[in-house]
């Protein structure tokens, strides 16, 4: 087993490597395209049109309108290029930390100031625990995350 492919057993562990980098290159580049004000208008303005002059893949244009940042970064984002995104839509960090998590903004900062998630059940994917894939409230789910 490489040293990365034990990361890909922990749950909502993504390891972000040169193959994750390639992948996510230009999901990556549009969201650093918002640090400018012109370019949030557009986006605001035309999602689909202003996304269409990405060469991103359809999954990550759809993640990207879904505002599923569990799957933007499943498909290559980056956190540190996706708060770009959450800026545009005048939502914090913990926000769209929360959201990740499916929790509310309280519930996450109890959470988080409590220790954070337990580790019983989330030692590796296919436990039961609540970091579990099939238990995080974006990916797959209909509406808007944040």
């Amino acid at each position: 087993m490489q040293p990365a492919d034990a990361f890909r057993t922990i749950p909502g562990t993504t390891l972000f490597d040169a193959q994750q980098s390639r992948r996510g290159y230009w999901l990556n580049q549009f969201c650093m395209s918002l640090m400018s004000e012109a370019n949030r208008e557009r986006f605001r303005a035309d999602p689909h049109g202003y996304l269409d002059e990405w060469p991103m893949s359809k999954a990550q244009k759809q993640a990207v309108l879904a505002r599923d940042l569990n799957q933007c970064i499943a498909e290559g984002g980056n956190i540190y290029f996706l708060v770009k995104l959450g800026a545009t839509h005048g939502v914090s960090v913990a926000h769209m930390a929360a959201s990740m998590a499916g929790m509310t903004d309280d519930e996450y900062r109890d959470m988080m100031l409590g220790g954070g998630r337990s580790i019983e059940g989330n030692r590796r994917i296919g436990e039961d625990g609540d970091a579990q894939p099939h238990r995080q409230p974006q990916g797959g789910a209909v509406g808007s995350a944040f």
